[in-house]
């Protein structure tokens, strides 16, 4: 029977260290966390504890949730779009836990009037071409080509294509761990 798969593979830390340009002595010194610990950690010869997760993470500007997940997960998810439409306007959509991306189309004069609600979302809109009319509860915006937007996606909203366009939404998850 092979060896069972460590639950938390903290080799991370050296793709980590790598990305932010860190030597082991660097990110010692960032983090108040011994070289010895760090090596070990990275070769998955030791367990981290919560203080270390803490203070390695927050070397490279993340929490210790954030990185404690890198470590207990794959680093890359992969999904199958799926197809929908809204009125005339037509899109594809990939979904994960913290963001939804849609790409659509309109033909001009295109509306979608009660879009659904994201309740704990910041949406991106983002025209790849053609123009777009986002209309808020206080203000109506016009996007062409190359334009974007962010909102609070709770907010009333609706779209109006001005052209035949394309476009990107994104729906950003909220970060509440503060």
């Amino acid at each position: 029977m092979p060896p069972a798969a460590p639950k938390f593979d903290f080799s991370v830390l050296r793709t980590l260290r790598d990305q932010h340009d860190l030597t082991l002595a660097a990110l010692s010194e960032a983090s108040g966390v011994s070289v010895g610990v760090i090596s070990k950690l990275e070769r998955n010869q030791q367990s981290a504890e919560l203080d270390t997760l803490y203070r390695l993470a927050r070397a490279f500007g993340l929490s210790a949730t954030d990185l404690l997940a890198m470590c207990e997960s794959d680093l890359a998810h992969r999904t199958a779009e799926k197809s929908y439409r809204s009125g005339d306007f037509k899109f594809r959509q990939v979904k994960y836990a913290n963001v939804v991306a849609h790409l659509g189309s309109a033909p001009k004069g295109a509306k979608v009037n009660r879009p659904e609600i994201h309740h704990d979302d910041t949406e991106v809109c983002w025209v790849t071409s053609g123009r777009i009319r986002l209309t808020l509860p206080h203000e109506a915006v016009e996007l062409s080509t190359g334009d974007s937007i962010q909102f609070d996606a709770i907010q009333q909203h609706s779209y109006e294509s001005l052209a035949d366009s394309e476009f990107v939404i994104l729906h950003l998850r909220k970060d509440k761990r503060y």
